[in-house]
């Protein structure tokens, strides 16, 4: 594994996934495919770009891969797991014998993560990769899980999922406080990011306003703006929106609750008032999307 510095690149795109500036396409909370599965589509080659508020495990389980991440260039030769946190500047270049997963997690199941990791929590906020080795059979299996439960929508799917990647998110925090890594130190606004992060998942079925989660993180609400545009691509507003969306869907999906019932969850005051919030930012009614879903799930078994 060889590794180099490379200089960064001004006006880096943001996007929700490769090449997609639309909203995460799925209600759940990670997205998993293989690495030829996108990277064919763009003559294997994913140019400079960061996600809005996703984060990303990317396993090279064969071939050769140059992965740029924050600057450091990192050719891969054996099989690895490169860590790539959310907002962070990445590019990777592949050869066509590549092999391998890509699982991108949603900003709520990373969170989840962090607090349930405790000590290896550091390995998801710092960038790094770690060749598998010995543990290469183990990894195999558990990636190929994670990819087979996503595909197939199944009973107890969304519990597996976060089974499985909570398994592989522990391998990747062992390795790291194996390499004793050097304490990360981010900068400031992204601070202000991760703590608004946690303050939504606290306080998003309240409808807090934006001034509020401002207030409560000791900064204006102009300032929380301007980190939120810069490091999720999105106004605060627009942030909070997303996530009461994202939970919405979730519980369409895999709940049995009535829509009036999913609104009063949300906190929303009218179902009225809910199934406009949703279809504004969705173009479907919340019946709609769930009878979509459905069908989906049908046609996929």
């Amino acid at each position: 594994m060889k590794r180099a510095a490379a200089g960064r690149e001004h006006g880096v795109p943001v996007f929700k996934l490769y090449g997609e500036r639309t909203a995460w396409p799925t209600p759940d909370l990670l997205h998993c495919e293989s690495i030829p599965e996108r990277s064919h589509l763009h003559d294997w080659e994913i140019s400079l770009h960061r996600h809005m508020d996703l984060g990303q495990l990317l396993y090279v389980q064969g071939g050769r891969a140059i992965l740029d991440v924050e600057g450091e260039i990192r050719e891969i030769e054996e099989p690895s797991i490169q860590v790539v946190p959310p907002m962070s500047v990445h590019g990777f270049r592949f050869s066509h014998d590549i092999a391998g997963y890509v699982v991108t997690l949603a900003m709520p199941l990373f969170d989840w993560l962090q607090d349930s990791l405790a000590d290896a929590a550091p390995s998801l906020l710092q960038a790094g990769c770690y060749p598998v080795g010995e543990d290469k059979a183990w990894v195999d299996l558990l990636c190929e899980r994670i990819n087979h439960e996503y595909a197939v929508p199944a009973p107890g799917r969304d519990f597996l999922l976060r089974s499985l990647i909570g398994a592989l998110a522990s391998w990747v925090g062992r390795r790291q406080l194996e390499r004793r890594a050097k304490q990360w130190r981010p900068e400031r606004g992204q601070l202000h990011v991760a703590a608004f992060s946690r303050l939504v998942e606290q306080h998003y079925r309240e409808h807090w306003a934006v001034v509020e989660y401002a207030q409560a993180l000791a900064i204006t609400s102009a300032q929380l703006n301007n980190v939120s545009r810069r490091f999720l691509g999105q106004s605060a507003l627009e942030h909070l929106h997303q996530r009461l969306l994202l939970e919405a869907k979730r519980n369409l999906v895999y709940t049995t609750m009535t829509v009036a019932q999913i609104s009063d969850l949300l906190g929303f005051s009218e179902v009225a008032y809910f199934s406009r919030f949703f279809r504004r930012l969705e173009g479907v009614s919340p019946r709609e999307f769930r009878q979509r879903q459905s069908h989906y799930a049908r046609d996929a078994v």
